[in-house]
């Protein structure tokens, strides 16, 4: 979530006179996140999130969004809920550029998972991927392994201050994990971002998972990657390095839903690796050309390369578990 496209009182007028919401008593930008523009809309009996759709989001992929939410909102899993305005319609034009509201999921993202919380966090994804299974959508992850060579060549010497040979040391990396590679694995939609302020508690208890905005079909354990990643390391002497602790309640807590087979096991390691860089490749990216006029909290890219290291030096399903 991000604030880049600001929006006044015109805007607000037109969404009340679209949607059966109510009126619109306070509305503010969240600064979280790097995607798309967001506001909270309070209304006398509710709050929603707006969500402006910028350039990186392809129209044409809006629809599965948006029907994902609803669908799994359906299925029970505890997300956002799209809300049709008064044609019946998910997503509408606002200062040119496609928008939808969602409904307000209570909690908020917690500042630390503890081991607790992973195991919760893993079961519930393994429910996320097992309900995603009875819905009729599919999207091509556009940030899968085969578009990582572009976003590297977009990226020039100039992250190289960031640390010596960055940009080098990447593309060793891409060359390597593309030679690993898995080529078939079971497959489906999996959420792609579930980073701790995409992950919701209310009252110390999971809540739900938000911003399904990366959404795609892919690799199921390919999620796990990005969890690993995103949720079970720890600082230690100015590095991050694994919390195993954390990464092994992560995968039992999966498991207690969802079993992984030897062949996803045994290709864990590389899935992290990936998700690690991929995930250095779009902050690099990110930090050299987010406009300085837009009201985002920038993500630190060095985080992902004590990770990768990190990934680098491992190789086993037991090195997580």
């Amino acid at each position: 979530m991000a604030v880049y496209t600001k929006i006044n009182n015109k805007q607000i007028k037109f969404i009340e006179k679209k949607y059966n919401i109510g009126k619109i008593i306070n509305y503010s930008g969240i600064k979280k996140g790097i995607e798309n523009t967001n506001f909270l809309l309070k209304t006398k009996k509710n709050k929603y999130i707006l969500t402006i759709y910028e350039k990186r989001v392809k129209r044409k992929d809006l629809p599965f969004f948006v029907n994902l939410m609803s669908g799994l909102s359906r299925l029970k899993v505890k997300c956002p809920v799209p809300i049709k305005d008064k044609k019946g319609k998910y997503l509408f034009n606002l200062k040119n550029k496609k928008a939808c509201i969602v409904s307000f999921l209570e909690g908020k993202d917690k500042d630390k998972l503890n081991s607790k919380d992973c195991f919760i966090v893993g079961k519930n994804a393994a429910l996320l991927h097992e309900a995603s299974k009875k819905l009729k959508l599919y999207r091509k992850n556009s940030l899968s392994i085969n578009s990582w060579g572009s976003i590297l060549n977009k990226i020039d010497n100039k992250i190289n201050k960031l640390s010596k040979n960055l940009k080098n040391l990447m593309k060793d990396d891409l060359k390597d994990i593309k030679r690993k590679w898995p080529k078939k694995m079971p497959n489906g939609i999996i959420h792609s971002d579930l980073f701790i302020d995409n992950i919701f508690f209310n009252k110390g208890k999971f809540h739900g998972f938000i911003d399904f905005y990366f959404s795609a079909n892919d690799f199921l354990s390919y999620e796990l990657a990005t969890c690993i990643n995103a949720l079970c390391f720890k600082k230690k002497n100015r590095k991050f390095v694994l919390d195993k602790k954390r990464s092994s309640n992560l995968l039992k807590g999966y498991q207690s839903v969802r079993k992984l087979s030897e062949i996803e096991k045994r290709n864990l390691n590389t899935l992290c690796r990936g998700s690690a860089l991929r995930y250095l490749l779009t902050r690099s990216y990110d930090y050299l050309n987010t406009p300085k006029n837009a009201v985002i909290k920038i993500k630190d890219p060095k985080e992902y390369i004590d990770k990768l290291n990190f990934h680098r030096n491992l190789s086993s399903f037991k090195d997580y578990s």
